[in-house]
């Protein structure tokens, strides 16, 4: 049974989004970053480190159905999808991509999808400075600046949506933009962490702190 936790004006579901996000009203925008079927578990997650310390990794065992994709359309006016080479969309010329500004052993950039409109774009953000004084709390999750910086690239969304929530990034970045979000999430190790990160991030200025942002790094011209 789907269970929803209302925070300030982000509403939160466990449960599974197939389920979910059917019964739920359209949106301005769904920014998401959806499991890629690629067993994220048995990669390298940089300098030789498998994805350890994480729940387990059966989300990953397989991509979302096709039809799925075509409910995001339907349930936004606007689409956001990392991962997007993975997956079967209509051609589209406005990409995003995160150069990680370094070569390891993972993928040097990722691609967004999306359905905007214009050139496409990249932010460039090493995976050190990303992560450098952040605590990473799920295997695939994504900087907050990567996430505040796609939700600008739409600036009259005032509501959006996170199918597969994970760890709650979208949910903090709507709450620092002022942004309404609905987030689903189906493990509940990870749906619990985004209540906590959501709450803190509603709660700036009252009760808790909120994230530390990651120290910028100086980096040496060759």
């Amino acid at each position: 049974m789907p269970e929803k936790i209302t925070i300030g004006n982000a509403e939160l579901w466990h449960g599974d989004c197939r389920e979910i996000l059917p019964t739920l009203p359209a949106f301005d925008l769904i920014c998401t970053d959806p499991p890629y079927g690629i067993d994220v578990g048995s990669m390298n997650m940089g300098a030789g480190k498998k994805a350890t310390g994480f729940a387990p990794f059966e989300w990953d065992s397989a991509a979302p159905p096709e039809w799925f994709f075509l409910l995001l359309h339907e349930k936004a006016r606007d689409l956001i999808v990392w991962g997007g080479n993975y997956f079967k969309f209509q051609p589209n010329g406005c990409w995003l991509s995160w150069d990680k500004i370094q070569e390891f052993s993972g993928a040097d950039f990722e691609l967004a999808y999306t359905t905007l409109k214009g050139p496409s774009k990249v932010f460039r953000m090493a995976r050190a400075h990303a992560y450098g004084n952040v605590e990473r709390l799920h295997p695939t999750q994504k900087p907050l600046e990567l996430i505040a910086w796609c939700i600008g690239k739409v600036p009259t969304a005032q509501t959006i949506c996170d199918p597969f929530m994970g760890s709650g990034t979208t949910g903090v970045a709507c709450a620092q933009l002022g942004k309404a979000f609905t987030g689903i999430e189906r493990e509940r190790k990870y749906f619990d962490i985004a209540c906590e990160r959501i709450a803190r991030a509603q709660a700036q200025g009252t009760l808790l702190p909120p994230e530390p942002p990651p120290q910028p790094e100086q980096t040496a011209l060759l």
